[in-house]
């Protein structure tokens, strides 16, 4: 199973997110859900590293399947928020679709 972890602030504003695991709904090469989660995370950070120019911090494990992406600087630029709520949707539906075998998404308050 893959969770993702978004960590916010009290008011709402995006402080990290880690996601873990691997989705198992199918083989390595074959797996949708993985492939889906994956485009969508690297993409992120991608468009925030490249496009946006964010402060971040980013550390992996291709091995466990890990992603880790920080924000080193408050409060994020718009840009950075409408990606972050872009992400948000993006792995909800995918949570929503797949279910709690292959996808979890919460949220923690930091």
């Amino acid at each position: 199973m893959t969770k993702i972890t978004i960590y916010r602030t009290r008011s709402g504003e995006y402080q990290k997110f880690i996601c873990d695991g691997h989705s198992g709904y199918a083989e390595r090469g074959n797996d949708i859900v993985c492939a889906a989660i994956s485009a969508l995370v690297i993409n992120t950070v991608n468009s925030l590293e490249e496009i946006v120019k964010e402060p971040i911090q980013v550390e992996t494990d291709e091995a466990a399947g890990r992603i880790s992406c920080s924000f080193l600087k408050q409060p994020l630029q718009k840009s950075s928020v409408v990606l972050m709520d872009s992400l948000t949707l993006g792995l909800s539906r995918i949570a929503a679709q797949y279910g709690k075998k292959h996808c979890k998404l919460t949220f923690e308050e930091v």
